[in-house]
């Protein structure tokens, strides 16, 4: 049964409503997933010759690695014990911000063209003699439709950007960034690599923006909950 907060504070006004409670051993798990698994995707991409048609995949799977790294440093920092400061009560929470938006984002973008080019790519396996090429048809677009469970997962209350933003802001951001991803497949699909890159590139700086905000809001909104509804053991602190 979980533990419910205190909702008023001292002051009688509403306290913030900061995400729940996180097991940080889950993410520092996931962190160490993020951080291998795009990097050497990435790195056997770039030794096949990274044909022109991967457009920016490579890049953004890099991204991915090297931000999972950030956020395992967020969740490494995580502490609820004596001495323990607004930061690193934050910790898990910045460290989660950063593997939804700057992990999980660029994979959701890089994947589906990856996936295309990978299929087809004669650099990257070679073609039977009097081989029939077989079209993918619809079963192309299948690995983009993992934006559609990411998106129950943001807007259904699981993801930490609920608790920064408003729900209406929220729908608009989820909305925007599967766009983005359609549009840099599309680009990609079509042959377009300049608008794929165009497109990708809008989708990391509007995530980096998103991660800043986020980040600070929570660090604000949990001083402002510690200002008035002070941790239990405030008071031994303040004696120490």
């Amino acid at each position: 049964m979980s533990k419910e907060r205190l909702t008023i504070g001292s002051d009688g006004r509403p306290l913030p409503i900061l995400p729940p409670e996180r097991d940080a051993r889950v993410w520092a798990r996931m962190a160490r997933v993020m951080v291998y698994t795009p990097a050497f995707l990435a790195i056997l991409l770039l030794k096949a010759g990274e044909p022109t048609a991967f457009g920016i995949s490579i890049e953004l799977l890099m991204l991915a690695s090297a931000s999972a790294v950030v956020g395992g440093l967020f969740i490494g920092s995580q502490s609820d014990g004596r001495g323990a400061d607004i930061a690193s009560r934050t910790g898990i929470w910045s460290g989660s911000l950063v593997m939804e938006l700057l992990c999980a984002v660029p994979i959701l973008c890089a994947v589906p063209a990856l996936f295309r080019e990978i299929a087809t790519s004669t650099m990257l396996h070679g073609r039977a003699p009097n081989a029939i090429d077989v079209p993918l048809g619809a079963s192309e677009v299948l690995p983009a439709l993992a934006v559609v469970a990411f998106m129950l997962y943001q807007l259904c209350g699981y993801g930490t950007l609920n608790y920064v933003v408003t729900r209406p802001l929220n729908w608009a951001i989820n909305l925007a960034i599967a766009a983005l991803i359609f549009a840099a497949y599309g680009a990609n699909w079509l042959g377009v690599y300049a608008a794929e890159r165009t497109f990708g590139s809008i989708l990391m700086v509007g995530m980096v923006a998103l991660v800043w905000y986020g980040i600070l809001e929570l660090r604000s909104m949990q001083a402002d909950y510690d200002a008035r509804h002070p941790p239990k053991d405030a008071s031994a602190r303040h004696l120490a």
